[in-house]
């Protein structure tokens, strides 16, 4: 089934692209494409990236209706195939989207909250949901799509149990803790800045161009980038510990209860996606380092991005491994105890 979805979402947006190449219009990448400057497929003209785009993706959508058939592949075969689909789930994931997602996850709660206000002013949202960042965000979600049927196939197709990937994906250790402590850290660095432009602190700044952002009141929306770094590295740390998988005592109408697992794990895959995306749309921009050179301090924290990504990631799969409940298929699992507590699988 996981398999046919991903087909399904393969051969959609890959007849999309036969669409673009044959009308010449639509592409949403490339010189044309918004945000252009920060995305690696900046240079990337619609003649050739949309082909590209539909050969890439119809070819994706018949390895993986080969997958959902359950006859047995040749080594050299699989190997082909989980190659090719695992760099087209990397290109949805990591290449196709650039900086857009993360900084609309960053700033949304402000045009949620500052909506029925008028605030931030002269805001114009056909300049924030644009067609090119629709398709970043349905990239996203292909990719996961695709990965998800992948992973299961590799599951199913190597003697581990396709739902939970048991015994191929086992209990978690103590780089769990520590990958969290990182994913913790790192967005603390770059809120550090923000908060101190906004206190008129020239923390990597010229007196100047802090002057500027503060007469501009673009402090603000690097402050609200900060607290929502500082919220997420909180949440971050709820990974390893305790209210992290039961909600506080101060949490009217939820004290007590089990934290779904997903509420933690599918926030913090996205958000692990977008900081990777991110950062290579940041490595992939030449102005990047140019201004690493003249705002070393201010720009710095961003170079670490990429291990935040990893980090976070594998917070995540350790979060998830120490709580996933008994199997429907392989029964119990393993037993590894957990870094804080494993709750009994009837609590899900």
């Amino acid at each position: 089934m996981a398999q046919k979805l991903a087909a399904g979402w393969a051969a959609l947006y890959g007849t999309l692209a036969l669409v673009w190449s044959v009308t010449g219009h639509g592409f949403p990448y490339g010189p044309g494409g918004t945000r252009s400057e920060t995305s690696p497929l900046r240079a990337l003209p619609a003649e050739v990236g949309a082909p590209l785009f539909a050969g890439v993706l119809l070819l994706a959508a018949v390895l993986l209706l080969i997958m959902s058939g359950g006859r047995p592949v040749p080594r050299p075969a699989r190997i082909a195939m989980l190659t090719y689909l695992g760099v087209v789930v990397t290109a949805l994931l990591v290449v196709i989207p650039d900086t857009s997602l993360l900084t609309l996850t960053g700033y949304l709660p402000i045009l949620i909250i500052g909506l029925p206000f008028g605030w931030p002013p002269d805001i114009d949202y056909s300049t924030v949901f644009t067609w090119t960042l629709a398709n970043q965000a349905f990239a996203v979600i292909g990719g996961v799509l695709l990965a998800r049927a992948v992973l299961r196939w590799q599951f199913a197709t190597s003697g581990a149990c396709e739902d939970c990937g048991r015994p191929a994906l086992r209990g978690t250790g103590s780089w769990a803790r520590w990958a969290t402590y990182v994913a913790a850290v790192i967005p603390l660095l770059y809120a550090a800045t923000r908060f101190a432009w906004l206190l008129g602190i020239p923390v990597g700044l010229t007196e100047d161009t802090l002057r500027e952002l503060r007469e501009s009141g673009a402090v603000w929306a690097g402050s609200g980038l900060g607290a929502f770094a500082v919220v997420g590295a909180i949440l971050t740390l709820g990974l390893v510990q305790r209210w992290g998988e039961v909600f506080p005592s101060w949490m009217p109408g939820l004290a007590g209860k089990r934290v779904p697992i997903r509420l933690a794990t599918v926030p913090a895959t996205l958000v692990a996606i977008f900081v990777m995306s991110a950062s290579v749309a940041f490595y992939a921009d030449p102005v990047f380092f140019d201004t690493l050179t003249s705002d070393t301090v201010a720009v710095a924290p961003m170079l670490a991005w990429p291990i935040w990504s990893v980090a976070l990631g594998t917070a995540t799969l350790g979060y998830y491994l120490r709580r996933r409940p008994a199997c429907r298929k392989c029964g119990p699992g393993d037993t590894t105890p957990g870094l804080v507590s494993r709750p009994q699988a009837g609590a899900y």
